[in-house]
């Protein structure tokens, strides 16, 4: 099986490339590579490099700087999920497209399942949103895989940012009270394969399992980093979400629901766990 992978160049789009098995060939591109956010483009694309299956995990993820830059939100996030659907439907390739729990208001109070009604509350979750309801329209054999929280080893995510900020300061302020899951890319990844090579389609959930809030998710990465020697020691306190005030809004709860998804890919291990190992393959790295 031939994957071609969108974001080839991102956290997620080089967990796939590691994760692939077996008889598993991948072809990664980039923004430089191919701009999704033109049909022509991506239509190409598909075309040389001929793929059995393609992994949609290209999107802009800076939340806050979205709310300045809707418009591009919209071609990126909105609209090349369309453009990437089209293009597999009139392959004849299957397509798995990355989305995210911030389609949900956060008001639920209990986990999301993926029938459950959405109201994203930022440009970013609205551009989501839109991409989505692009792919569905375009492809509706496509298969949509809602995740949360994801970091690895590189890039700029949660995990790393912290790392950064623990070895320069004594004490940081974590917000408590927005609750979700941490996902590890690696984690993410073996599912999205999971999923491919069970043939799925429709909107999935996925995360690591358990439960958290930003600030628990720091105080670990404090407690698992310390240990490893990756810092020097930093106090993690709580503090509210009007504490520290962000253009864009964040759902206060989006735990999702995974056990349809779980039922198809295995249950992955706790966030916690994932997380200690994609601390020791830094350590390694570094």
């Amino acid at each position: 099986m031939k994957a071609l992978i969108f974001g080839g160049g991102g956290q997620l789009g080089r967990a796939l490339a590691a994760a692939a098995g077996p008889g598993e060939e991948t072809v990664g591109l980039s923004h430089d590579d191919c701009d999704i956010g033109d049909a022509a483009e991506v239509a190409e694309a598909l075309r040389r490099h001929a793929p059995d299956i393609v992994f949609n995990a290209a999107a802009l993820t800076a939340v806050d700087a979205q709310e300045e830059t809707p418009e591009e939100a919209m071609r990126i996030n909105g609209a090349a999920p369309g453009h990437i659907a089209a293009a597999c439907k009139a392959a004849g390739a299957r397509l798995l497209h990355v989305s995210t729990d911030f389609v949900f208001d956060g008001e639920k109070g209990s986990p999301y399942q993926p029938s459950d009604p959405t109201g994203p509350a930022s440009v970013y979750g609205e551009s989501k949103l839109a991409g989505e309801r692009a792919v569905q329209s375009a492809f509706p054999e496509a298969a949509i895989v809602r995740t949360a929280w994801v970091y690895a080893a590189e890039g700029g995510n949660f995990v790393n940012t912290m790392l950064r900020l623990m070895a320069e300061r004594d004490e940081l302020g974590v917000v408590a009270d927005q609750i979700g899951t941490p996902t590890h890319a690696a984690s993410l990844a073996r599912a999205l394969w999971a999923l491919a090579r069970a043939g799925a389609s429709g909107i999935h959930h996925f995360t690591d399992a358990g439960v958290a809030g930003w600030y628990d998710f720091a105080v670990a990465i404090e407690e698992e980093g310390r240990a490893l020697g990756l810092h020097g020691g930093c106090r993690v306190r709580p503090i509210r979400t009007e504490d520290y005030p962000t253009p864009a809004a964040r759902p206060a709860y989006s735990v999702l629901d995974k056990s349809a998804t779980w039922a198809l890919t295995g249950t992955p291990d706790h966030w916690r766990a994932e997380l200690r190992k994609m601390l020791a393959k830094k350590k390694a790295l570094s």
